[in-house]
């Protein structure tokens, strides 16, 4: 006889893709801090190249600890900073992953490039954003008679900072 699974454990496989899967970690290292980022990604209608479009300006977001403690904040460059110390770390883009939810901002792994102030984010060498939710440009168009507008779109993540 074989098992039977119940349905809400069906319904739970079912809701999770197969293609869930972040950019890996760079051999050697590993997860040393995890925080949750809540907040908006902010996006301009520019003219470029002869045509209008949404253009990518940046994050504005709390940064939160397991137990939903606002423990810092994320933003253009980008940055993170820690509020307890002031560890600042700043990251450009290494490698990247579609998101397995429609609608959500792609999964990252960034490398650190700056750091600043005290030593919240010690030995962090790399940061991966995954569990995206939300963040993409808006859906509606952008040309000339919206130029210059600027929309704020929700969303939602988890950071993995790690280190050796």
């Amino acid at each position: 006889m074989r098992p039977v699974l119940p349905l809400a454990a069906i319904a739970a496989l079912l809701a999770v893709p197969l293609a869930a899967q972040p950019v890996p970690a760079p051999e050697g290292h590993s997860v040393r801090l995890v925080l949750g980022a809540d907040g908006v990604q902010v996006y301009a209608c520019e003219a470029r190249a002869g045509a209008h479009a949404w253009v990518f300006k940046g994050p504005e977001a709390a940064l939160f600890d397991a137990a939903g403690r606002q423990v810092g904040t994320h933003g253009a460059g980008p940055f993170w900073r820690l509020s307890a110390d002031g560890a600042t770390v700043g990251g450009e883009v290494a490698a990247t992953a579609a998101a397995p939810v429609a609608g959500a901002i792609p999964w990252l792994l960034l490398r650190v490039r700056q750091r600043e102030g005290g030593a919240g984010f010690g030995g962090t060498a790399w940061i991966r954003r995954i569990d995206t939710v939300g963040g993409a440009p808006p859906r509606e168009g952008c040309d000339a008679a919206q130029a210059g507008q600027v929309a704020r779109m929700r969303y939602a993540a988890t950071y993995e900072f790690l280190g050796e």
